[in-house]
């Protein structure tokens, strides 16, 4: 292969590789350790390899990918994908490279699904929902009085649950008629905010339920509720499609900046992908799509921009200027959703430019405008919101850290699916990693990788790559065995035979070829330690920027949100220089807060009304004008950082590794 060849990038992994013309998408696929189902090994029956070639100039990858820079579908590749009802797909199986191309793989054909980790939480939540539904006799007509069902209706309402001045949407109007005559004038009636009637069911008919969705920049989860008891019925996650078109913020921004249908493009892809999670939601729970009578949407300033088909572009560089900053309420079919017909969208309101909804959603979940203590939330992500305060005052902020946290940007990096590296363990003696993959509890140090078997101890998935709380302890670890030094670099002097070295640039061996799915050494690479020094430097500026504004010099606990935050172990997120000191005993994780304060706000209407509040008290600071937000940086670099004290690691972090050469002949890097 040569750089010559055509290039192929497979998403939502980001891998990516040069391959011959010729090579079939399933090969490229394989070779790159990129899973796609192959049930048939390619004899065009099981049609499970589908995949999707997106097509434009996407500026992120440096490619101009195309339909035709694939050999034409042959007939019987056709009549599969048209028995499918694919017929915007290809099967990788038979598919050949022709040129530069994209390849989005979708949930369905890969080989290892994704595992999103944003379960709701247990939460004590008041339940006062917008939707209510109430129970009511309807006086009969009667020839000369002409005040029409509705109003008979608007009267039933304010006599006996004290409604007035109501509305009706045109779904529930075309109801009221067929449902008086079946309920003999009983009707059970769906209220939204004791503003309009959604729905009239005759006699009398219980079950109200609503969808909270946290629209993250790489994932998107959806909780399904029922409105009148507060249970989560069902739980649904799965990648934001739009990653296709660039993994981070800017990047889809830009993308909107260079095509004229960009924000069309990236609205159509989330739309699909919500109607998705919630009829899974929905059939999970044994409902069906307009069983549900509300949404509730949270999510950072450029996922709500694109969700409401709204042009982003003016977030993309100063003033950052949103097109909307309070809450609002929408018609979910006037955006496409597929829910119940008159479905309303509440979306909650934003901060600033680039702290939005999910933020706010944060702060309702975790209340720290009720704290006496100074508390420090990271929603730790693709793009880092960072919240510092108490109940006498708040301050916010965002920090561009990039997709490293979430494996992208890493040499193996991959998503949290099986197989993924996410917990490691060096040994101080020998630099040797005992790791643990997701899919199998046990480390790697128990593996019998020779076995048989998976009951004589073979592991049930060999390291396939490693994901994002994976790359956060190796590279704490390498640094507290001494393996890297505090600016990042590998140390030449260290004795472990796992460093090798291209000229004076090294690489760890995480896994060996025993130990991993392709058979091939898997590397942290020089370049892989720096992506997560970068990000974990721009994180911690951000949090520092805040603390200077605040004139504090110490925080009493911090929070980490976000699924990933939550799988972060508190002491390497300290080891690493993630986060200002802290006792490790004062950090705590609580899942995925965005989600857990959106499904608030869609079961407490009131919620909704402090959403509004917070957002507009917030003290909003913008880091990307901040003078002194590139010194806070570039002193975040080191680990755990070049300046700031550590207290609370004084007993196990090293002395700063000696950065003198060594003599010790250095294995050189096998090509991979």
């Amino acid at each position: 292969m040569s750089d010559q060849d055509p290039l192929v990038i497979f998403m939502p992994s980001g891998r990516r590789g040069y391959f011959p013309a010729g090579t079939s998408v399933l090969e490229a696929a394989r070779e790159l350790g990129v899973g796609i189902e192959s049930i048939c090994s390619g004899r065009l029956t099981c049609g499970k390899c589908k995949v999707r070639v997106e097509e434009g100039q996407f500026a992120k990858h440096g490619v101009t990918s195309a339909a035709d820079h694939l050999t034409p579908v042959g007939s019987e590749e056709f009549a599969l994908l048209h028995a499918m009802h694919a017929d915007d797909c290809r099967l990788s199986c038979t598919a050949q490279v022709t040129g530069d191309v994209l390849i989005y793989v979708p949930e369905e054909s890969r080989a290892h699904k994704q595992i999103i980790r944003k379960a709701a939480t247990e939460r004590v939540i008041d339940i006062d929902p917008a939707v209510r539904q109430y129970y009511v006799q309807v006086e009969n007509a009667a020839l000369g009085e002409h005040r029409g069902d509705w109003r008979r209706l608007q009267d039933a309402l304010a006599k006996e649950a004290g409604l007035t001045d109501l509305t009706i949407d045109l779904h529930a109007l075309r109801q009221l008629q067929p449902a008086l005559r079946q309920g003999k004038r009983a009707l059970t009636v769906l209220v939204w905010n004791d503003r309009e009637v959604i729905e009239v069911r005759p006699g009398y008919a219980e079950g109200i339920y609503g969808l909270a969705v946290d629209i993250g920049s790489t994932t998107v989860a959806a909780y399904l509720c029922d409105l009148r008891t507060g249970e989560v019925l069902a739980t649904e996650s799965a990648m934001n499609p739009q990653i296709t078109f660039g993994e981070d913020l800017m990047s889809r921004v830009s993308y909107v900046m260079m095509h004229d249908d960009g924000t069309e493009k990236m609205h159509d892809a989330i739309i699909k992908a919500l109607n998705k999670l919630a009829g899974q939601a929905a059939h999970a729970a044994g409902l069906k799509l307009r069983d549900i009578h509300e949404l509730v949407v949270a999510g950072n300033t450029t996922m709500i921009h694109l969700f409401l088909g709204v042009d982003p572009r003016e977030l993309g560089g100063a003033p950052f200027a949103l097109a909307n900053r309070d809450a609002m309420d929408i018609k979910a079919r006037d955006l496409g959703l597929r829910l119940h017909p008159a479905a309303n969208v509440h979306v909650l309101p934003s901060e600033a430019g680039h702290v939005g909804a999910d933020n706010v959603a944060v702060l309702i979940a975790e209340e720290p405008h009720r704290q006496e203590e100074i508390e420090l939330i990271v929603d730790v992500g693709t793009n880092a919101e960072i919240v510092l305060g108490n109940s006498q005052w708040l301050m916010s902020a965002s920090s561009p850290t990039g997709p490293a946290f979430e494996g992208a940007q890493i040499s193996a990096g991959m998503r949290a699916a099986p197989g993924a590296i996410e917990r490691v363990r060096i040994d101080r003696a020998t630099g040797h990693a005992n790791f643990r993959v997701i899919g199998d509890e046990r480390w790697s140090d128990d593996w019998d990788v020779h076995a048989p078997s998976v009951l004589a101890g073979k592991p049930e998935y060999l390291a396939a790559g490693i994901c994002g709380s994976g790359i956060i302890e190796v590279v704490a670890e390498l640094f507290l065995a001494g393996i890297l030094q505090a600016d990042g670099r590998f140390n030449a002097a260290h004795p472990t035979d796992r460093l090798v070295w291209e000229g004076r640039r090294g690489a760890y061996i995480l896994a060996t070829p025993e130990q991993t799915a392709n058979g091939q050494p898997l590397y942290v690479t020089q370049d892989d330690v720096r992506n997560i020094q970068l990000a974990k430097a721009a994180l911690y500026a951000g949090a520092k920027i805040l603390m200077k504004r605040a004139g504090v010099e110490t925080v009493d606990r911090i929070v980490l949100a976000g699924a990933f935050g939550s799988y972060i172990d508190p002491l390497y997120a300290l080891v690493l220089g993630l986060i200002p000191d802290c006792n490790p005993q004062r950090i705590s994780a609580v899942g995925n807060a965005a989600g857990d304060g959106a499904r608030i706000a869609l079961l407490n209407r009131a919620k909704r009304r402090e959403a509004m509040e917070l957002a507009h008290s917030v003290r909003y600071v913008e880091t990307a004008v901040a003078q002194d937000f590139q010194d806070e940086f570039v002193g975040a670099i080191h680990i755990p950082h070049a300046s700031d004290p550590y207290p609370h690691l004084a007993d196990i972090l090293p002395e700063p590794a000696a950065m003198a050469e060594t003599s010790t002949p250095r294995r050189r890097m096998r090509a991979r």
